[in-house]
């Protein structure tokens, strides 16, 4: 299964664009992530059009503080069910832009899910996107990265 992180606006802090890189590179040993960046621009509606263009055809997880609130396990089930089940070739994850997503974005999702019920940069939540992915992994195949 491979995933595709779809974000509004790139990374401007250097230890978020360092993270990225990181986790970027350390889940390659284990799947396909490619992050695709869109520009801030156009408004809520006209970015959740984009949003929802660029995931088309994917397993489509909005990120979102009303989401459902998975722990690690959780998640982890989440993706070993879909891996199981075989029909989900991508799992396409939307990072909204300072205005969140947009109710057709919300609507259009396979799960709407948060990180917590703060609210948190864009770029912050890519990091810790990507390392929850990469953590996921190496449980999988029983690395010793998560204890």
């Amino acid at each position: 299964m491979k995933w595709k992180l779809i974000v509004v606006g790139k990374p401007a802090l250097k230890y978020a664009r360092e993270g990225v890189a990181e986790y970027a590179k350390r889940l390659r040993r284990y799947t396909s992530c490619e992050i695709l960046y869109l520009k801030d621009t156009g408004g809520i509606s006209a970015l959740g059009e984009r949003l929802r263009l660029a995931s088309e055809g994917c397993f489509r997880i909005v990120l979102d503080e009303r989401g459902e609130l998975p722990d690690t396990v959780a998640l982890r089930s989440k993706v070993d069910q879909l891996e199981a089940e075989g029909t989900v070739k991508t799992v396409a994850l939307l990072i909204g832009g300072a205005d969140g997503h947009d109710a057709a974005t919300r609507e259009s999702a396979e799960w709407v899910m948060g990180l917590g019920r703060l609210t948190l940069q864009h770029e912050l939540a890519l990091v810790v996107l990507l390392e929850q992915i990469y953590r996921i992994y190496n449980l999988k195949n029983g690395g010793a990265y998560h204890r």
